[in-house]
């Protein structure tokens, strides 16, 4: 028999003899009135050949759209965007990862969770999961202590904004590494909540930083975004003078102080993908701002890996800049995963919205004249960008509670661009 001119095999006693026959690498079961026992049967002879089984739904989840035939979780991220994978020096992290105690802040997010992750790998005596948020701090620890690992694992509910708080988990724990991810990064939320995002990044950090100098802390990692280049928003805008923070710190300092600045993560909660899905899974349409717009993307797991091996790199003041690939069209990356979930422009059709506050049609992640020529490790460069006049960044950590928004948001933008700046007045410009 055949169907649409392919053959069909069978029956399901011969499935072993099939799989191995046709080089099968994926099974899926779509028949929804399978008897218990036969179902059993076919996952068992998957589990045995170690391939991949998944299930259709019924007609009548299918009707009641309750569920689609295509699993958006099963598309790899490495698939949208085809690179190769990124490849370490295992030896060289694991010299400076065994047996260390590590702090992650913002432990739960999606960067933290996976630099988490990655470092168990490299036999650290202690992790210490910090966040703000308790939900996110629970799984990441659940989901930690189902590896088999001698490594402690400690969570911890704080704000990295708590001198007190901060002083007190370091001085107990005397973490040799401290990777501050916490941030908050939501473009168009902190172009709203400017003095929000300064008390949390830019003060944050400076937080962190200053009591990790205090108690001698070996090296502290801050993970930055191309957003800081050229910024054209307030998350942007924060996020250069939380680099400015750390190449002081480290001008005075014996801790390593140093940068990792990368564009967006695929899968992240702030990144499109999580929202394009949603719209698939909806019906659609899949929304994008501009046809014209291009962003640098990683995965999650290149991301945390490149920040692992770049802090393992580290002398003390640098920029580190990940090699993002050729920046990617929004556009066609919504294109790809309607495609590949197995649909069309016609059944799900892309909608332009328009630039929302804060957005560029592009961005950088080193200006032409910031960047070294080489790479110090493949895909990863440091850049030449040193602020030395920290004035005007003294200015805002003392003053910005003063300010209106409208004027904040202005003075952070000239900081970070290095524009002149006018005097500042009872919160006017003058």
């Amino acid at each position: 028999m055949t169907l649409l001119d392919l053959p069909i095999y069978g029956p399901l006693n011969h499935l072993e003899e099939i799989i191995t026959l046709q080089n099968i690498s994926s099974i899926i079961i779509a028949i929804p009135s399978l008897l218990p026992e036969k179902r059993e049967a076919i996952l068992n002879v998957a589990q045995d050949k170690q391939i991949d089984c998944q299930e259709a739904p019924n007609v009548e989840e299918l009707l009641l759209q309750k569920k689609k035939v295509f699993d958006l979780h099963a598309i790899s991220f490495e698939t949208l965007l085809k690179r190769e994978p990124v490849s370490l020096d295992t030896q060289l992290l694991t010299e400076k990862v065994k047996n260390k105690t590590i702090l992650i802040t913002g432990a739960g997010g999606s960067i933290g969770s996976e630099i988490c992750r990655q470092l168990i790998q490299y036999q650290p005596e202690k992790l210490l999961l910090l966040g703000h948020g308790e939900n996110s701090i629970y799984e990441i620890h659940q989901e930690l202590q189902g590896i088999d690992t001698e490594t402690s694992l400690i969570q911890i509910i704080a704000d990295i904004r708590d001198r007190q708080k901060i002083t007190e988990i370091i001085r107990n724990y005397r973490p040799d590494i401290i990777y501050h991810t916490a941030a908050h990064k939501h473009v168009p939320l902190m172009e709203h909540n400017p003095h929000e995002a300064v008390m949390n990044n830019i003060l944050g950090t400076q937080c962190v930083g200053e009591i990790a100098s205090q108690f001698g802390v070996e090296s502290f990692v801050m993970v930055s975004s191309d957003k800081a280049v050229n910024p054209t928003n307030v998350m942007g805008a924060t996020k250069r003078l939380c680099e400015m923070v750390v190449q002081r710190l480290s001008s005075t300092s014996q801790t390593k102080f140093s940068s990792v600045r990368f564009g967006n993560v695929l899968g992240s909660r702030g990144s499109v993908i999580p929202l394009f899905r949603k719209q698939i899974l909806a019906g659609g349409p899949v929304t994008v701002t501009d046809p014209r717009m291009t962003r640098y993307f990683m995965t999650i797991k290149e991301a945390a890996s490149l920040v692992l091996q770049a802090s393992s790199l580290a002398n003390g003041g640098e920029i580190f800049v990940l090699d993002m690939g050729k920046a990617v069209k929004i556009a066609d990356l919504a294109r790809n995963l309607i495609e590949l979930s197995g649909y069309s422009l016609s059944d799900i059709p892309i909608e332009y919205t328009g630039i929302r506050d804060g957005e560029k049609l592009y961005e950088e992640l080193l200006l032409d004249s910031e960047v070294q020529k080489k790479q110090i490790y493949p895909k990863i460069y440091v850049g030449k960008t040193y602020y030395q006049d920290f004035e005007d960044l003294d200015d805002v950590i003392e003053n910005f509670n003063t300010w209106s928004p409208e004027v904040l948001r202005s003075r952070l933008l000239s900081i970070a661009n290095h524009i002149d700046l006018p005097s500042v007045s009872k919160g006017v410009i003058s």
